[in-house]
């Protein structure tokens, strides 16, 4: 079992900053894969980036690659996100996901097998 909590959402005016956190427990955080994904009003969940087991690796979705950074601290138990240069489109809920099953996954989020409860990002313009 691997429980998830995301933190740091809030409201931001375009072109400003955030940084997310997921705090992980049970299993071992550093031997599974973590990604971030988003999801709108009326929209599907959506991919936003993935990071391997040991943060050697990454994979962002087009709409966030240069703005956004994913990384994890395995010391802390801990995956984060960076959002800079935010823009309304990026407003969501923020999930975090873990898949541990594979040290790295992608942007399918039937890959993932825990999810965290998410965290609301709001972009003003």
């Amino acid at each position: 079992q691997v429980q998830l909590v995301e933190s740091g959402g809030g409201l931001v005016q375009a072109g400003g900053s955030l940084r997310l956190s997921c705090a992980a427990s049970g299993r071992t955080f550093k031997s599974y894969a973590m990604g971030w994904f988003r999801q709108a009003p009326g929209k599907e969940r959506e991919f936003v980036a993935a990071i391997s087991w040991s943060g050697g690796r990454t994979y962002y979705a087009d709409s966030v690659k240069g703005r956004f950074t994913i990384s994890r601290d395995n010391a802390k138990n801990t995956l984060y996100l960076q959002m800079n240069s935010l823009k309304p489109e990026d407003t969501a809920v923020y999930y975090c996901a873990a898949d541990t099953t594979k040290h790295y996954s992608d942007y399918v989020p039937n890959e993932y097998d825990y999810w965290g409860q998410g965290t609301q990002v709001t972009v003003s313009s």
